[in-house]
């Protein structure tokens, strides 16, 4: 600032050592020739307040510079758009540090992701094992999502396989009155409400796909099988005589997307049809406001998510934005399905992932395989509430990965929770969270397992509310 002016460089320097010693000796009597410049000097008598203030505001700047270096201070920025939320500038000056606006839209995805796994019945003596608990009209009070009132679900997604993925992904009941023995209960599409659509200038949609609850035992039981995308990809895309090789997907993940079962009631239909359907209408019925769609998914469910949001990009919603939020995803296909997935104008993939995690580098780029999205890379190592974990199902954990979004303040900054998040919620489904702060590992558990105790005194599986019973969509 000051050599800008006109003085000699000795100038900032003494006064940067004067800062950083936190004193000031200064005499300012005559004019030192070698440090003025011509006509710029400060001779005998001249009054000194310009030159004073000058200094200050030297020091000033220089102890703001040293300030932001330290992440002691933030210059506030300007709020970004919902357009640049949802990546229409790839996130650029988002991550790092993370805005606090975006910061809130990731735990907004994370919490939406969360409810699939809350709401599932995993348990194989429950006549409802592999179904939602709850139904779509109350399933966001009875799981507690923050803000549960802005959002209503409009439709539930279902998914069954056509080759053999064992209970680590599809789980079924004991019974032989079982709600359904081919499907399970997938995830869900909801929007914001009205009331919350007219505040906000704009239409939500969101899309939230379910991940496995055996955590990781799927990766034991899908081949790492790269087969071709043409269920994905619009007639003609990848015949062209500029791609090298066939957009290819790993045939486990295609498999669950596209497969259907007429013996299922909820399953007559893939998931890839029932999503596509629901958003075509969605897109129909509010095709009058402002519309934006939201896909996101933790592990297999971040997998699901990456595929649909690619689907619904290019086939449904060619000129609405769509951003695919995943946390913990693992690799997808090959380098030409990856790079289509870049290319497609009006989608971007934002990946958080804990660089502690296995399962994004699963199942390998020496198999052909490449990773997709823009990363937001975080480390659960660095927050100081967690325990020194050997368990790798800990370090892919989702709520364990959103306490540390919450905290996350780079690489380099010290961790510090930026929003108010509870403790407790990391320790839904592992036992991470230090035993001095008092909270039961895996505390998410049904009341005594479900039972209740009938008139008769028999202790029996307590059947659904009315509301709750799972009822096919299609």
């Amino acid at each position: 600032m000051m050599v800008n002016l006109g003085f000699g460089n000795k100038w900032p320097s003494w006064i940067n050592e004067h800062v950083n010693i936190a004193s000031i000796s200064m005499l300012v009597n005559g004019s030192p020739i070698d440090e003025f410049g011509m006509g710029k000097g400060l001779r005998q008598g001249d009054p000194l307040s310009p030159f004073l203030f000058l200094m200050v505001a030297e020091g000033l700047n220089i102890l703001f510079k040293r300030a932001k270096e330290l992440r002691l201070i933030r210059v506030k920025k300007t709020q970004p758009t919902w357009a640049e939320l949802l990546g229409s500038n790839e996130w650029k000056g988002l991550l790092d540090p993370l805005d606090l606006t975006l910061r809130k839209l990731i735990l907004q995805c994370g919490d939406f992701c969360q409810v699939t796994y809350d709401a599932f019945d995993s348990d194989a003596h429950s006549k409802f094992c592999g179904s939602s608990r709850y139904g779509k009209n109350c399933l966001f009070d009875k799981v507690y999502l923050p803000s549960a009132s802005n959002y209503k679900v409009v439709a539930f997604l279902y998914a069954t396989s056509t080759i053999d993925v064992s209970e680590a992904f599809l789980i079924h009941s004991l019974s032989s009155e079982a709600w359904d023995s081919e499907s399970n209960w997938m995830g869900y599409i909801a929007v914001t409400t009205d009331q919350v659509s007219k505040a906000n200038g704009r239409c939500e949609i969101y899309v939230a796909w379910r991940g496995t609850i055996r955590t990781l035992e799927w990766a034991n039981v899908f081949e790492a099988k790269l087969v071709p995308a043409t269920p994905l990809l619009v007639s003609g895309s990848d015949s062209n005589n500029d791609v090298e090789e066939a957009s290819e997907v790993m045939e486990g993940w295609l498999t669950i997307y596209t497969s259907s079962n007429p013996k299922s009631p909820f399953a007559k239909t893939s998931a890839q049809t029932q999503v596509l359907t629901i958003i075509k209408q969605l897109v129909n019925q509010y095709k009058d406001e402002k519309l934006s769609l939201t896909i996101t998914g933790h592990s297999l469910g971040a997998a699901l998510a990456v595929l649909s949001a690619f689907d619904i990009a290019q086939s449904v919603a060619t000129s609405i934005p769509v951003a695919a939020f995943v946390f913990g995803c693992p690799m997808l296909g090959n380098k030409t399905f990856c790079n289509k997935l870049k290319a497609q104008q009006n989608l971007r993939i934002l990946h958080t992932k804990n660089i502690i995690d296995l399962i994004p580098h699963y199942p390998s780029t020496l198999l052909g395989y490449s990773y997709v999205g823009i990363e937001l890379l975080i480390d659960s190592l660095k927050s100081p509430f967690l325990k020194s974990s050997l368990n790798p199902g800990d370090w892919h954990n989702l709520q364990g990965m959103l306490h540390v979004v919450a905290g996350w303040n780079g690489n380099d900054g010290k961790f510090g929770l930026q929003v108010r998040r509870s403790l407790a919620l990391v320790n839904k489904s592992c036992d991470l969270i230090k035993d001095e702060y008092l909270v039961p590992g895996s505390l998410w558990v049904e009341k005594n397992k479900g039972m209740v105790l009938d008139k008769n005194g028999d202790w029996v599986s307590s059947p659904p509310l009315e509301e709750d019973k799972p009822v096919p969509e299609f």
